[in-house]
């Protein structure tokens, strides 16, 4: 194990989205779907209890448009909507991550993926040992 201080990035956008599809429906007494919830939050304690981490941060898109829109109108154009049922549960995976006491790093504009290859140079350059946690293809040349 590395002598180094850790720095967990956390694709918070690609966990919801593996939590939602990993389990069944689950809702709320009121009806609000919560499944990527419960999968998000126990995904994100289990990493964080097993790697016990110094530094830790778990990062969202921002929105469905990022600057590359702008350079590039079709860029993600056949991308389908979340599941409708998947909608709620944004907010409320922020929440949770707020009740977590977890840093959350967002910015207008980016995606998840640029931001955590940033942080990562950046962590890197600081003398941190950087680990990401994420499925997203785009991520595994970090």
């Amino acid at each position: 194990m590395s002598e180094r201080e850790q720095l967990v990035l956390i694709d918070g956008s690609g966990y919801i989205f593996r939590a939602f599809h990993a389990l069944p429906p689950m809702t709320r007494r009121d009806g609000t779907p919560v499944n990527a919830v419960y999968g998000f939050t126990s995904m994100v304690m289990k990493l964080v209890d097993d790697l016990a981490p110094h530094h830790v941060a778990v990062v969202f898109d921002s929105a469905r448009k990022t600057f590359r829109n702008d350079i590039y109108e079709a860029y993600k154009a056949n991308r389908s909507e979340p599941p409708e049922e998947l909608v709620p549960q944004f907010d409320l995976v922020r929440e949770a991550t707020t009740a977590l006491s977890l840093p959350q790093l967002e910015l207008p504009g980016f995606e998840a993926d640029d931001l955590i290859a940033t942080y990562a140079a950046l962590g890197e350059a600081a003398g941190l040992e950087t680990i990401i946690v994420s499925s997203d293809k785009d991520l595994m040349q970090l």
